[in-house]
Parts: structure tokens; C-alpha cells; sequence
């Protein structure tokens, strides 16, 4: 008997059973009573799961638990596929008995990047390096050891602000998932156990939104491929307030729970460069997402130590009630409250939201780590320890001291105002940064390099900021004004 884990759902979890094999899947009440998660990251994990067993009929035995020992204890399971946190790992290495099988659900093995991150000779890790790497050993979008179209990566065709006047992207609405039975009995069983006091959530119960069977995600990958993946990279740094989802792929819950394998993405993203449906631009701009970051991301998670969180800022600060529990109402800055209300409504947002809206306001304002992480994988459908590990810690707060970002991913309004519409009806204005009209982002980031200087100082990314705020008249007024601001709704 396989023991499958909520995130192992796909075929390439179970193709290689044999007969008379049989599968065991655990919903583990507790789980979701430790911490209070988002509605709809409950209710997809359930749904999954749920969907999951009925697919695999009688080969399938699901137990409904308080926790997981005492299901594990009845059916006695004889192996598991490892999983994809360092408290599971743990967890099934201490069951007697239990096999455990080799990870599964990710396009290179760990062999590989243990052997290219110590043939480093003491250099960063850099992701541009891996990526070629995995491109070259995969033989996706190479010709030999050359890339395609002579460049590596079209990030800088890839950085399109949002089109002018317009309010939507003007792409294909992406496809809907319709909700069934399953989902029916699954927010039954949310409503109980929420109204019993058990258990406690964030977030809004809508209409399902992400994929949550094997043929759900493969129309969601069709879907994206046909109408969407053409605008793709132009537009995958932008951010419209009406246009939550713009022509990204909405795969990341599918391929986070296992219905769908990395590879298939690519293949499908490649395949339709070279019957001419998409351009190349387009096509590596998501080939480096699921090959380069999300590779990445995995690997660069099992370099970290168990329980150790990094906090090279020294940020203290806990996360004030109204950003922990999405109350976009409190907020005025029209462009948090708009990325608060997309995790309120979905459970998500996409890249650039969540690294230049939320994560950079967390950097400024010093939210303490472990808590962003614990936010972040709560929050977000998609959000494992595995993923957001590195790219909140790394990306979002620079509390590895640099080792995944070269500088902070700190930015005034301005960057905002270019790439996005959001400044447009705000009552703060991205160019000023004292006094009742200041932008919190633009004043909390000279208030962010003020705090940090010394931190700063040797990086030589950060030389010509640190200089400018040498030079602001206006500083001892700023560093004032956002002292006061304290952990109050911006």
C-alpha cells in the first residue's frame, strides 16, 4: 500500500503501481486546525484529494482522521513517495516500516544541482547559471550547447508596462473549473468544522478557481497555451487593478499538487513555438519560470537548515492584523489594497504582486520572517514550505543577506506607477514622499535604505541609492513621518 500526500496527485504519482497495489490517502483534520489557512487553499487540498480517490476507485482507501498517526496505525502503508518539506520528511522517516520512495513531480534530480552548486568554487548560485544548465541537460530550446534565437533569456522584452487606457489585458478569459458533488460536500465540511470552533480561516469561500483534477489542469494548461501564453512574457511584469489574472498561466496550484508534471508544461509551451503559435519571447519567458526558478526554488530549499530561519535586516516587526487577515478595506494605497483583496478573493496573485506589492512592503516595514513565510504559505493556494522558503526569504526580504538576490527587491512608487494603473486613482502620489500626499512605498523606501545603510553599504548595487539619500533635504522629516507611521494601515 502507497501512502500518497496531498500534494502527489497526478499519474507520475501511481503509473508505476503494480497489481494488487493498492493507494492510501489521510485528511488530516488537525492540519488545517494548527493554523488558520485560506478558505479556498482548504477547500482546493480537499477537493484535490477527494477527486483523487474517486478517480482511483476501489484501488483507492481514504481516510477522514483527526490525524495522521492513528490512520497510518490502522492500514499499515508500506511506502511513500518523499515529500516536499523538511517537517514531513521527518514525519515518514520515523514510521516503522515504511518505505520511502525517491521525490517525484520536478524536472531534474537533486544529483544534479548538488553537483553544479559545489563545482561553484565559493561564486552565488546564480539562477541564470542553473537555468542554462537545466535548458543544455533537458535539450529544451538549445541547439547543441547554443540557445534558440542566440539568447538565453528575453527579459528585457519581457517587461512591457500595461497597454495605455486600457483597464483589462484584452486576453482570453482564462478557464473556469465548474464545481460538483465533491466540492459541494467539501465546503459542507468546511462550514462544520468552522462553525464547531475547530477550525478558523482567512480569506473568502468563493467558487473554486484553480485546478483540482487531472482533467482540470490539463484544460487549464490547453487553455493557457492557446489564448494567453502569446502575451505572455510582454506582460508578465505588469499588473492592472481590474485584471487579476492577465495573461498568465494559473498553473502553479495544478503543478504544486502534483496534477501535472513540469515537463508537460514546457512541452506544451515549446510545442506551440514551433508550430509558430507563440513567439519565442513568450514561450522562454514561462520555460524559465518552470525550468529556472521553480527548479531552483526546490533545490535551493533542501540547502537550508530545517529550522532556520534567516533574518539578515534583523526584522522584528509582527505582522499587523489587517495585512495578516487581508483586510484590503483598511488600506487607502490603492495598489496593497488591490493585491490584499486578489489573496482575499482567490488565494492568489501573481508574481509581480506578490514580490514588488506585498513582499516589498514587508521588506520596508522589517515583518519578521518566520512570519512571512508561515503568511505566505497559508495564504496562497499554492504556497508549500518548499516554495516559499527561498522566495520569500531570498526574493521578498533579503533575509539571506544576499545570497539569492544580488540587492533588495526594494522600490519606490514609481515602479509601481510604470508598471501598473494603480497610482492612477490613489490618494497617494508615486513622486511625492512627505507630507499627507506622500506615497507610503516611495517615503518607506528611503525610510527602508535609512534604516539599512550600514547594511547596505558594501554592496555596490546599492551605492548610488545609498548616495541619494545622502542628498535628500528632506530626510530628517521623512525618517520622522514614517517612524510615526508604525504598523498602521498606509
Amino acid at each position: 500500500m502507497r501512502w500518497i500526500l496531498g500534494d502527489q496527485l497526478g499519474p507520475h504519482f501511481t503509473d508505476d503501481l503494480q497489481p494488487g497495489d493498492r493507494v492510501l490517502m489521510v485528511e488530516s483534520r488537525r492540519m488545517f486546525a494548527r493554523r488558520r489557512y485560506h478558505r479556498a487553499k482548504a477547500h482546493l487540498i480537499l477537493s484535490a484529494m477527494r477527486h483523487r480517490a474517486a478517480d482511483l476507485g476501489d484501488l483507492c482507501v481514504i481516510v477522514q482522521s483527526d490525524s495522521f498517526a492513528p490512520a497510518l496505525a490502522e492500514h499499515r502503508p508500506t511506502e511513500v513517495i518523499d515529500p516536499t518539506s523538511h517537517q514531513a520528511r521527518r514525519f515518514v522517516r520515523e514510521q516503522p516500516g515504511l518505505a520511502v520512495l525517491p521525490s517525484r513531480g520536478f524536472a531534474t534530480e537533486s544529483a544534479l544541482f548538488d553537483q553544479w552548486s559545489s563545482g561553484r568554487g565559493g561564486r552565488r548560485l546564480l539562477m541564470e547559471d542553473w537555468y542554462r544548465l537545466v535548458r543544455t541537460t533537458l535539450g529544451v530550446l538549445v541547439n547543441g550547447d547554443a540557445p534558440e534565437g542566440g539568447e538565453w533569456n528575453f527579459d528585457k522584452e519581457n517587461r512591457l508596462p500595461p497597454p495605455k487606457g486600457q483597464r483589462t489585458l484584452g486576453v482570453h478569459a482564462p478557464w473556469h473549473p465548474v464545481e460538483d458533488a465533491i466540492d459541494a460536500q467539501v465546503r459542507e465540511d468546511l462550514d462544520a468544522w468552522a462553525a464547531s470552533g475547530e477550525v478558523s480561516f482567512i480569506g473568502d469561500d468563493n467558487p473554486r478557481a484553480f485546478a483540482a483534477t487531472r482533467s482540470e489542469a490539463l484544460e487549464v494548461l490547453a487553455d493557457f497555451v492557446e489564448h494567453r501564453l502569446v502575451s505572455f512574457g510582454p506582460y508578465e511584469d505588469a499588473m492592472l487593478a481590474e485584471d487579476w489574472s492577465m495573461a498568465h498561466s494559473l498553473l502553479s496550484p495544478a503543478l504544486n499538487l502534483g496534477l501535472l508534471h513540469p515537463m508537460e508544461v514546457v512541452d506544451a509551451c515549446v510545442a506551440a513555438y514551433r508550430r509558430g503559435e507563440a513567439p519565442l519571447q513568450s514561450v522562454e519567458g514561462m520555460v524559465r519560470q518552470v525550468l529556472g526558478w521553480r527548479e531552483y526554488v526546490w533545490h535551493l530549499y533542501w540547502q537550508s537548515q530545517p529550522d532556520e530561519i534567516p533574518n539578515a535586516l534583523r526584522a522584528e516587526v509582527d505582522l499587523p492584523e489587517w495585512f495578516a487577515d487581508l483586510q484590503d478595506g483598511q488600506v487607502t494605497a490603492a495598489c496593497l489594497s488591490s493585491a490584499l483583496r486578489e489573496v482575499r478573493e482567490r488565494g492568489w496573485s501573481h508574481h509581480i504582486v506578490r514580490l514588488m506589492v506585498l513582499g516589498n512592503w514587508a521588506l520596508q516595514r522589517g515583518y519578521e520572517p518566520r512570519q512571512m513565510v508561515d503568511w505566505f504559505g497559508r495564504a496562497f493556494v499554492d504556497g508549500y514550505p518548499w516554495v516559499m522558503t527561498a522566495n520569500v526569504l531570498g526574493m521578498s526580504l533579503y533575509a539571506d543577506g544576499g545570497r539569492m538576490a544580488t540587492k533588495p527587491y526594494a522600490s519606490g512608487g514609481a515602479y509601481i506607477n510604470r508598471m501598473s494603473d494603480h497610482c492612477k486613482g490613489c490618494a497617494y502620489r508615486p513622486d511625492r514622499r512627505v507630507g499627507p500626499e506622500a506615497c507610503p512605498f516611495t517615503a518607506g523606501y528611503w525610510w527602508f535604505l535609512d534604516q539599512h545603510r550600514e547594511d547596505l553599504r558594501g554592496n555596490h548595487r546599492m551605492a548610488q541609492p545609498l548616495a541619494g539619500l545622502g542628498r535628500l533635504a528632506d530626510r530628517d522629516l521623512l525618517i520622522s513621518q514614517e517612524d510615526a507611521r508604525g504598523s498602521r494601515a498606509p
